[in-house]
C-alpha cells in the first residue's frame, strides 16, 4: 500500500467542474489544477459539464482542451442548465478515475488543498473528504454580513436537526471514492443547494467514513453569485423534508 505522502501508484483522480457563464474563470482553475496534480504527480483528469453557458465557456474549454490535451481535460456539454446533480451523474458516466473531486470553478476553491484531501483520504481510507469553512484554520473571506448570516445559520440548523456528525454541509470541495459517490447520487432526490447536505445525511445513514479538511473560500473573482432568495427558500424546504423523512 502507497504511504500517506507518495501517489498511490494505480489511483487516479477524477475533477468535475460543473459550469455556467464561467468563461473568465475557467482558464484559471485548470491552469491551477494542472499545476498542483502536476507538483504532488497524482494521475488525474479535468472533465468540464458546461450547461449551454450563453457567455462562451464552452469554446473557452475547447481552447484549453488543445493547450493540455484531450486526456487531461474531457468536455461533456449539456444543450442547458439542468442542474447540479444531474451534471455530476453525467460527469461521473465519463469519468476514468477510482475518485472524484467535486468543486467550484469560479475559483472559490482554490487547488492547493487537493493535495491535503488526497493524504487525509489515505491516512484514513476515508470513504468521502469534504472541504470544512467551519473547523481548524478554515474560514470564509470576500462575503458581506447577509451571506455569512446565511451559511451559518444553515449550517447550525442542519446540525441541530439532523445531527450529521459533519461541520461543513453546505460547501462543495469534497473527495469522493468514485463507487461511493454513484451510490450516495442515487439516493439523493434534492436540487440546488440542498443537493450537498442530503449527500452528507446520506452518507451517515449508509455508514460511510466521512473526513474533514480545513479550507479558505473565497468568494468568486469574477462573475456573479448565483445564490438568490429563491435558493435559500428551496434550501430552507430541502431541510425540512430531510428533517421529516431521515
Amino acid at each position: 500500500m502507497a504511504s500517506p505522502s507518495t501517489p498511490g501508484r494505480f489511483d487516479k483522480y477524477t475533477v468535475l467542474l460543473p459550469t455556467y457563464n464561467e468563461r473568465e474563470n475557467l482558464p484559471l482553475i485548470v491552469w491551477l489544477l494542472v499545476k498542483y496534480f502536476g507538483e504532488s504527480g497524482y494521475n488525474y483528469e479535468i472533465i468540464v459539464i458546461d450547461d449551454g453557458s450563453p457567455d462562451g465557456t464552452l469554446e473557452m474549454a475547447e481552447q484549453l482542451q488543445r493547450i493540455y490535451g484531450e486526456d487531461k481535460i474531457v468536455l461533456r456539454p449539456r444543450p442547458t442548465k439542468l442542474g447540479l446533480g444531474t451534471a455530476y451523474i453525467h460527469g461521473i458516466k465519463h469519468a476514468t478515475g477510482n475518485f472524484i473531486f467535486i468543486m467550484d470553478a469560479d475559483l472559490s476553491h482554490h487547488p492547493k488543498f487537493i493535495p491535503e484531501f488526497i493524504k487525509k483520504q489515505k491516512e484514513g481510507d476515508y470513504d468521502l473528504v469534504s472541504g470544512t469553512r467551519y473547523r481548524g484554520n478554515g474560514g470564509v473571506y470576500g462575503w458581506d454580513l447577509r451571506r455569512k448570516l446565511i451559511s451559518r445559520g444553515a449550517n447550525f440548523l442542519t446540525q441541530v436537526l439532523l445531527r450529521p456528525n459533519a461541520s461543513d454541509l453546505t460547501g462543495s470541495f469534497r473527495l469522493y471514492k468514485k463507487k461511493v459517490l454513484e451510490s450516495l447520487i442515487e439516493r439523493c432526490v434534492s436540487k440546488g443547494y440542498v443537493f450537498q447536505m442530503e449527500i452528507i445525511i446520506r452518507a451517515r445513514q449508509l455508514k460511510y467514513t466521512i473526513g474533514e479538511v480545513p479550507i479558505s473560500f473565497v468568494d468568486r473573482v469574477y462573475g456573479e453569485s448565483k445564490l438568490g432568495g429563491t435558493e435559500i427558500v428551496s434550501f430552507a424546504k430541502g431541510l425540512l423534508i430531510l428533517f421529516a423523512t431521515t
